[in-house]
């Protein structure tokens, strides 16, 4: 059998089993939340009414029902990208419109643009039904269609302003700095992800949202004084109009170096008490004195040397254009075809190793709430994720295989847990 058959083969098998199992673990939660939806867990009895357990349930259930849909379409977006030639299609009639007039990196730029595009518009009604509709339904959704139109503006500005020369760059290295381009371009990739780290908060988060400093003084003395016994400096702490787009409240800390900046939403202020506020803080820290941040992102650049050396063999190979739809021409290659088929085909065989990452971020949060616990109040840290969770409509019920597969973060009754037993075991 032919390379280019037995990757055809191995990529229909890969996403029908990707698609088959994201089915499976969705009809799971569903069933479980479902079923415990009539009684608040005893773990939280007289601490989360029924009113709000019922709506978290029903909330959890709306999405994965909705996320269902938009699997199924998302599966048959990618087949019809790849097996069924929609990426071939597109390819040669980009060619044929730009290459004549405006040369190959124009024509290999309008082909990103295109796809990118074709992908955004495919997916919109999604995106609108989801905001409009079911965060509507829930009462989390404050975007009116005035600020979305805006936001959806200017994303595409800067997108374009930051996707473009990034994108030019890969392709112009892909095809002058020989057969080691995947090393330069992966270090180009790491200085751009880099420079993002400075400018986002910066420059790029201020044309979305306001930001302005907390002006609570003795709360922001709290969480100086809570700053300054865990070692972070930052450049100032910042309140961010979240309230303008959702009811769900966060918190975070962002940046690089000097651009390292504290932000609290509105919605996070307005819920918790002062103590509350410092012990969510002292968790987000936590992350920081861990240096769970420093390892995700060697990680994540890590893998990503690794794909990029990956791609680098796979452009080369005539079967791997075959195999995933396109004709392939290497008489006079197409860098961007090969960077969108990777793109495409990646997840669907990266899919099964997403629980060894949710694993690795459960076990990371577990260890910045015991920070916390030791930073701040535990019971504080308690208080304000029962808030989290009532407020933001999080279940308390997940199905177990589901957690596993699926979550970042440990299921509230697992956190309590722990954080009793630490804050049990501090003197």
């Amino acid at each position: 059998m032919q390379a280019a058959s037995v990757l055809t083969l191995a990529f229909a098998a890969a996403l029908l089993a990707t698609l088959g199992t994201k089915f499976w673990l969705a009809s799971r939660q569903i069933r479980h939340v479902a079923q415990h939806r009539g009684a608040v867990p005893v773990a939280f009895a007289g601490r989360v009414s029924l009113e709000a357990h019922q709506r978290a349930a029903d909330y959890t259930v709306a999405k994965l029902r909705f996320g269902l849909l938009t699997t199924t379409f998302g599966a048959a977006v990618l087949l019809g990208w790849t097996l069924l030639g929609g990426l071939d299609a597109l390819n040669a009639a980009v060619r044929d419109a730009v290459q004549p007039a405006w040369g190959d990196m124009a024509y290999q730029l309008a082909l990103l643009v295109a796809f990118s595009v074709i992908g955004g518009v495919l997916d919109l009604p999604f995106e609108l039904w989801s905001t409009f509709r079911i965060e509507q339904r829930f009462g989390f959704n404050r975007m009116t269609w005035r600020l979305y139109l805006g936001d959806l503006v200017k994303s595409l500005i800067v997108g374009a302003l930051l996707g473009l020369p990034i994108a030019a760059l890969i392709l112009w290295l892909m095809g002058a700095a020989g057969d080691t381009w995947w090393l330069w371009a992966w270090g180009a990739w790491v200085a751009f992800s880099l420079l993002m780290l400075v400018i986002v908060p910066t420059v790029i988060a201020p044309l979305f949202n306001k930001f302005e400093p907390l002006a609570d003084d003795t709360l922001r003395e709290r969480v100086q004084a809570l700053m300054a016994r865990c070692g972070f400096r930052a450049k100032g702490l910042f309140v961010m109009d979240g309230s303008r787009r959702s009811a769900h409240a966060n918190a975070y800390f962002t940046g690089f170096g000097a651009a390292k900046r504290v932000v609290f939403f509105d919605t996070l202020i307005n819920k918790l008490s002062p103590g509350e506020v410092e012990a969510v803080l002292a968790h987000e820290l936590g992350h920081f004195r861990r240096r769970h941040v420093l390892k995700r992102m060697f990680a994540i650049f890590g893998i990503s040397l690794l794909g990029f050396a990956l791609l680098g063999w796979l452009s080369n190979q005539t079967w791997f254009y075959a195999g995933l739809g396109v004709s392939p021409n290497l008489a006079a290659p197409n860098d961007a075809v090969a960077l969108l088929l990777f793109l495409l085909a990646g997840p669907v065989f990266m899919f099964f190793v997403s629980p060894w990452a949710a694993s690795l971020s459960r076990r990371h949060e577990f260890e910045a709430d015991a920070y916390a616990c030791e930073q701040a109040d535990g019971r504080d840290l308690a208080a304000a994720l029962l808030k989290l969770y009532e407020d933001n409509a999080s279940t308390l019920t997940p199905d177990p295989v589901y957690v596993r597969f699926y979550y970042s973060h440990p299921p509230a009754s697992q956190r309590l847990a722990a954080m009793q037993a630490h804050t049990s075991a501090m003197p």
